[in-house]
């Protein structure tokens, strides 16, 4: 006898019952499933007695992929009743298909996922014959409210005619061979019994033809490229050398299954279809019905008796209209948005096309989906096996007495042992995403002045799911929170992410520990391309470096890495950076935390300070280079440079800027000030430098100052100003002053004053009652009107007389 085929949807009650009601009546010998043949053992475990939805989630990685991916099962997954009845029923039940890890399944994170996409051109045309919206919709009204007579002949002529049109891919194509292969040695070792194959309905016409006729001979031929066992069943690939790869069962939810959240295969609604499975169409339809009002109530939605009675007619006659033997899904949801939806919708309705609800959905829409959904989340059986993570996070939290319910927010003193070490696994089971706890205050870097952290309870819904698919990342919480910011480091484009990635290393307690994190994060700096990020990284690192004892990671290796890698990327953007005019202040940021580098830990950077003076004096220098950018370098080289080797030339420098024009002028200060304000401005802050803090008017002494003092010299260019370009470029003064502290900003102005022989109140001086360019714009717009008024005899001296 040869094998009997069954194309099903995924997670089709129609296909289910197809596939139930066939093993009844033709009593295979053996039932194959799409499903990890790597399963095969575990089929027991499987089949445990487990509430479902659950899923098989399995891993790969090795040093240049990672994956995961998962194939879940509900009760009205054809694969799941082809297991459970095809066991009742005595049959030999086996998974036929490749493993997750497999190169086969590149880029696909659910085995189930339909190729529907590929056969979109078919499922278009069938739409349009059938006068339907979407494709969920063609699948009801050919196979869910059709009666079970003919839904094997229907399935056959509607998978023949969608792949038809399809090219299948490399990764199918192996796909199927494996599976074809599979399907002969069967046939063969049947000795004439049934065979019963149940696989997505897109390989099912491939599948016909690779095992089409031919001997027990003939399975070595219908797939070359697969190795048999001595036994004659094809062998279970392994993974490569060196690569960590396996598979668990996880406990799976309707929200997952849901196309509306965003799953890419089956039926959508699961919760409705559910229903359908347990109670039939007409009864499915009917709870739904009473499920929405019931949560549009309880959110204090008003939904009268008269709203229900006026859905449930829409529905009926809806069906009636359509031509439905039994009520569809779509029937229903129609039906309820009629009668429930009063305001115009910025979009089609969510069920007429496929794909995850978009923000602004309306929320009476939202409550409907929510209520087709369901809200069902698995359970595995006690005696599931779990992977090693899970029970070294059980001993460690029992340890650390984190085990109990989290109903008491722990408050931790991170400056004690055991609190840091609860820290530590709490901030593990937050990076592996975990839930169960949230950190709601605590220190926001390594350098933070805060020494307590408070974590609040969330919902742990979904906490086993997490804890086994985590189990992926190592066999220990330390272990596989290591793993995790190593993969994040590998993926991160964003410096930004990165100085959290490194953040997280310390809060997790891994630093030091992990030669992987180390190298990636220390590979990752050296090729980011944006200065005011990488300086975000840089500066994290060096705080932490210099100041941490919290974390215990002061002086450690994963930080000295990264500062070295930092230090000399930012060197080499900034004898690169080109750009227009303005000032860039996380840029201006970026550099002052290499000077910091430079002084603090020059023994990690990749360059001494005389290069790195070398390199500031060439960048000061660059004509090319934003006004900025050369000012923060000179002031780089003055803080670097040997003050015995070289004079200062600070004015001779700020007179060769103002040629270019006020604004560069302020642009170049910004990036000095920024860099070396103490330096440059020593003068200003000397003991006789200054008035106090009351002003010159009240006693101080006028300031002696040469004439290359920095506030001297800025004093006679901008004074030799027209009045409109010190206008033009007043903004970008003010915004290099604006690095000065109040009490230094009142030093200079006392200088100022001296300068003039002046005396008065320096707090009235800087703090103008309205902003300082309306003032100057309102005192330029005075003089141009008395210049208009006096231009034609109407100022107070011409008018009544002769013009002028």
């Amino acid at each position: 006898m040869t094998a009997v085929f069954l194309g099903v949807r995924h997670h089709s009650p129609a296909c289910a019952r197809l596939v139930e009601r066939t093993i009844d009546e033709l009593g295979p010998a053996h039932v194959l499933v799409e499903g990890p043949a790597e399963m095969n053992p575990r089929l027991d475990e499987l089949l445990l007695g487990h509430e479902l939805p659950v899923a098989v989630f399995s891993h790969y990685r090795d040093g240049r992929r990672a994956a995961t991916s998962w194939a879940p099962l509900c009760d009205y997954s054809p694969e799941w009743v082809a297991l459970r009845a095809g066991r009742a029923a005595g049959a030999e039940v086996r998974f036929i298909d490749l493993p997750a890890w497999h190169p086969a399944f590149a880029e696909r994170t659910n085995r189930y996922a339909d190729a529907e996409v590929r056969y979109a051109r078919a499922t278009e045309r069938l739409c349009e014959q059938f006068a339907v919206d979407s494709p969920d919709a063609l699948w009801d009204r050919l196979f869910e409210v059709e009666p079970d007579e003919g839904v094997a002949e229907r399935l056959d002529a509607y998978f023949a005619l969608v792949r038809g049109d399809a090219e299948a891919d490399a990764g199918d194509r192996a796909r199927e061979a494996y599976m074809a292969a599979w399907v002969r040695a069967a046939v063969a070792a049947a000795d004439g019994g049934p065979v019963l194959v149940v696989t997505g309905g897109f390989h099912q016409p491939a599948l016909r033809r690779l095992a089409a006729s031919g001997g027990p001979g003939a399975v070595r031929d219908a797939a070359p490229g697969v190795e048999l066992g001595a036994d004659g069943w094809p062998l279970v690939p392994e993974p490569p050398a060196g690569a960590d790869a396996g598979s668990f069962l996880v406990p799976y939810s309707f929200r997952r299954l849901d196309a509306f959240a965003g799953y890419e295969s089956g039926m959508p609604s699961p919760g409705f279809y559910q229903e359908v499975w347990e109670r039939g169409p007409q009864e499915a339809a009917d709870r739904l019905l009473r499920a929405v009002v019931e949560r549009l109530r309880a959110r204090k939605v008003p939904v009268s008796t008269a709203d229900l009675v006026a859905a449930r007619s829409l529905t009926e006659g809806l069906t009636a209209l359509r031509g439905h033997p039994r009520t569809a899904r779509i029937d229903v949801l129609d039906g309820l948005a009629g009668a429930l939806i009063t305001d115009d919708l910025d979009g089609p309705l969510p069920w007429t096309v496929r794909g995850a609800l978009r923000a602004g959905t309306h929320p009476v829409v939202v409550e409907i989906l929510a209520a087709c959904g369901g809200a069902r989340t698995g359970r595995l059986h006690p005696r599931t096996p779990a992977p090693p993570l899970v029970h070294d996070v059980a001993a460690q939290l029992d340890r650390l007495g984190l085990s109990g319910d989290p109903a008491r927010a722990p408050r931790l003193d991170l400056t004690d042992p055991e609190d840091l070490e609860r820290s530590r696994a709490l901030h593990g089971l937050r990076v592996l995403g975990v839930p169960g706890y949230e950190r709601a205050a605590g220190p926001a870097h390594g350098v933070d002045p805060v020494f307590t952290e408070r974590w609040e309870p969330r919902p742990a819904d979904g906490r086993d799911a997490a804890l086994v698919e985590a189990g992926a990342y190592g066999a220990t919480l330390a272990e596989a929170a290591a793993a995790v910011l190593a993969e994040r480091a590998r993926a991160e484009t964003d410096a930004g992410a990165l100085a959290a990635t490194l953040f997280d290393t310390v809060l997790c307690g891994v630093s030091g520990l992990s030669a992987d994190l180390l190298s990636e994060l220390g590979a990752r700096v050296r090729v980011l391309a944006q200065p005011g990020q990488l300086g975000e990284v840089l500066s994290t690192a060096l705080g932490l470096w210099r100041h941490d004892r919290v974390y215990g990671v002061a002086r450690d290796p994963l930080l000295a890495a990264v500062i070295g890698g930092a230090t000399d990327r930012l060197l080499w953007l900034l004898e690169g950076a080109r750009g227009p005019g303005g000032v860039d202040l996380p840029r201006l940021r970026a550099v002052v935390a290499v000077r910091d580098a430079l002084r603090h830990a020059p023994g990690l950077a990749g360059l001494d300070r005389s290069a790195a003076a070398a390199v500031a004096r060439r960048v000061s220098r660059d004509a090319g280079a934003p006004f900025d950018v050369r000012g923060a370098a000179f002031g780089l080289h003055h803080v670097l440079a040997d003050p015995a080797g070289a004079s200062d030339g600070t004015a001779d420098a700020v007179r060769a800027v103002a040629l270019s024009g006020v604004e560069a002028l302020g642009d170049w200060l910004a990036g000095l000030f920024a860099l070396a304000r103490d330096e440059v401005t020593a003068g200003v802050r000397a003991d006789g430098g200054g008035a106090p803090e009351g002003g010159a008017g009240d006693g101080a002494r006028p300031v002696q100052e040469g004439a290359g003092s920095l506030v001297g010299v800025l004093d006679d260019v901008l004074c030799g100003l027209p009045e409109s370009a010190f206008l033009a470029g007043l903004p970008a003064l003010r915004q290099a002053f604006a690095f000065f502290p109040p009490r230094e900003r009142e030093r200079i102005a006392a200088q100022l004053l001296a300068r003039r022989g002046l005396r008065g109140s320096l707090r009235a001086l800087l703090r103008t009652t309205a902003d300082p360019l309306l003032i100057a714009r309102a005192g330029a717009l005075e003089d141009r009107v008395s210049g208009l008024l006096a231009r034609y005899g109407l100022d107070r001296h011409g008018i009544g007389g002769t013009p002028s």
